[in-house]
């Protein structure tokens, strides 16, 4: 019998986005001696991320989203620029992708996968797209954009739950035109935390990626990030 890969479940709260980094960095680092897969659970205090397609945003423009009370970090995910903030669950799975299956599409798919899953579990119908993510109808609903190195995966997806909406506004979200953004909140017309998607994701994902999950600690923070933006 095959035995399910085992991944642990780190719940981290609201943390910074650095601090998000940081972390996601330690549990790759875990991976170098033997598979040690994760899912890093967190909500970040407002940050417009950027990603490493085509060239840098242009400074002005990343000190007026700094000017709206924001941080501003480029990541080395895949993706254009978008939004992290409170009411958004983001979730890092940290992955052997070789105790799963060798391939970065099969990967992302299964991301798309598991949050329509986790849609249709509230009653939303939600779909993929051309676009990475997934959406509802012209809005999109989830964010993702990840790396992945020597197949162990970092970075993830961002799901609006009761996210406030506006901060995308000043945004074209992911660099694409004429779509907007939605959350599970906006399309129940009623208020849907974190908290209460959280469960419907692991079931989710456990699903999609044929896994067994088991909860991890919570790191402690560390004052000193040392996490370089660029």
């Amino acid at each position: 019998m095959t035995v399910k890969p085992l991944v642990e479940v780190v719940r981290l709260g609201l943390v910074p986005y650095k601090e998000g980094l940081r972390l996601q960095q330690v549990y790759v680092n875990r991976h170098r001696s033997a598979p040690a897969h994760a899912l890093l659970l967190c909500q970040h205090s407002p940050v417009y991320t950027t990603g490493i397609r085509h060239k840098p945003y242009p400074g002005p423009l990343l000190d007026q989203l700094r000017q709206l009370g924001s941080d501003v970090h480029r990541a080395n995910r895949g993706g254009l620029i978008t939004f992290h903030g409170p009411g958004q669950l983001v979730c890092y799975p940290v992955l052997n992708l070789g105790s799963f299956k060798k391939s970065v599409r099969w990967y992302v798919s299964q991301l798309e996968k598991t949050i329509i899953t986790l849609c249709g579990r509230f009653g939303v119908e939600a779909a993929s797209s051309p676009h990475t993510g997934v959406w509802v109808g012209d809005n999109k609903i989830c964010a993702i954009g990840i790396h992945c190195g020597h197949y162990v995966t970092s970075h993830g997806l961002a799901l609006n739950c009761n996210t406030d909406l506006s901060w995308f506004g000043h945004i074209v979200p992911c660099g694409i035109e004429g779509k907007g953004v939605t959350s599970l909140s906006r399309e129940l017309q009623r208020d849907v935390g974190v908290q209460e998607a959280i469960p419907h994701l692991l079931d989710a994902f456990k699903e999609q990626f044929n896994c067994q999950l088991t909860e991890g600690e919570t790191p402690e923070p560390e004052q000193n990030f040392g996490v370089s933006s660029a």
